[in-house]
């Protein structure tokens, strides 16, 4: 008799457990972690190999207990993780990839190269972390923990909201949780490309050298003592003027206390050459959304808007 081999099942989104391969402190507030894993050989792209502005989910395993087996929960692994116990189930979090470097197999001598994925975590000094963020704080080389993303073999990667289509002026804007995602976006533009990039962050030491072919320009804000996000609204008005003749639509009221704030155009090509990324503190999106789409005059379908989080409120385990 001969045994039947077991075809696995590819979902789009799926498991990977890996392990910290280095820790990198990029300034005050900004921490870099680097996992590796056999199973990132299998983590998605887009067809490019970017990862811009890509989300994941990233599991972090409760203080003194294992890491849950999400292998075994296939395509319904959401459900299944809040079915668990929640004292050891641990925390999710959402984040953004800041850099993937595929795998090389050994050839000729050569040694094997492992895949490795980049996750810049934000840490508050005042002790106002998250458990992600005070999980990287404490993390060594390792350690291990589960990461929900896209599987390649799929062949969709889903987590990617920028998409500009013909668009070859931009203006991406965002505090500290957006850095990662406009730093990857910015990695990815050719010299044909310009625009503005506007990054607010807590400190002028947490400024970081940012590498780009384009010709976007790119601000840095240190905050200092002033709101979340008020150094943003003042400098994209000085960016993108309000317009003299043409005003657009007031956008819909958004509640950023009860729903999530998110919109992201898929392709659309306005005609105008401008797209608009924005990411961050739910309030201040949403303020300069509406800014950008009533007083500045722009087409709502050239403007994709995402609130990471929002001022005061914690995120649900």
């Amino acid at each position: 008799m001969t045994a039947t081999a077991t075809m696995e099942t590819i979902y789009p989104i799926r498991a990977f457990e890996v392990a910290v391969a280095a820790v990198r402190q990029l300034s005050p507030h900004m921490l870099r972690v680097t996992f590796t894993g056999a199973d990132l050989d299998y983590f998605g792209s887009n067809a490019d190999g970017q990862t811009l502005d890509l989300r994941i989910k990233v599991m972090v395993p409760s203080r003194g207990a294992p890491l849950p087996d999400f292998t075994a929960l296939g395509e319904g692994w959401y459900q299944g993780w809040l079915a668990m116990d929640p004292d050891t189930r641990g925390y999710m979090r959402t984040y953004t990839v800041r850099s993937l470097r595929p795998g090389r197999p050994g050839i000729d001598g050569v040694p094997a190269v492992a895949a490795e994925l980049d996750v810049d975590f934000v840490l508050h000094l005042d002790g106002g972390s998250g458990p992600a963020a005070r999980w990287a704080a404490g993390a060594v080389p390792g350690d291990r923990l589960a990461i929900i993303g896209p599987d390649a073999r799929a062949g969709v990667c889903l987590g990617i909201e920028f998409d500009p289509a013909d668009a070859t002026r931009l203006l991406l804007v965002g505090d500290e949780t957006a850095v990662p995602a406009i730093s990857a976006i910015l990695e990815s533009l050719p010299a044909s490309v310009s625009g503005h990039a506007v990054l607010e962050v807590p400190s002028a030491e947490d400024f970081l050298d940012l590498a780009t072919d384009s010709a976007v320009e790119i601000t840095w804000l240190a905050r200092g003592g002033h709101g979340h996000g008020e150094l943003l609204q003042d400098a994209v008005r000085k960016v993108l003027a309000p317009a003299a003749c043409h005003r657009g639509e007031e956008p819909e009221a958004v509640d950023v206390d009860a729903t999530i704030l998110w919109e992201t155009p898929e392709g659309v090509d306005t005609g105008s050459g401008f797209y608009a990324w924005i990411a961050g503190e739910a309030a201040t999106v949403r303020e300069l959304r509406r800014y950008l789409v009533r007083d500045a005059g722009v087409d709502r379908n050239a403007v994709a808007f995402m609130g990471y989080w929002r001022l005061g409120k914690a995120q649900p385990s």
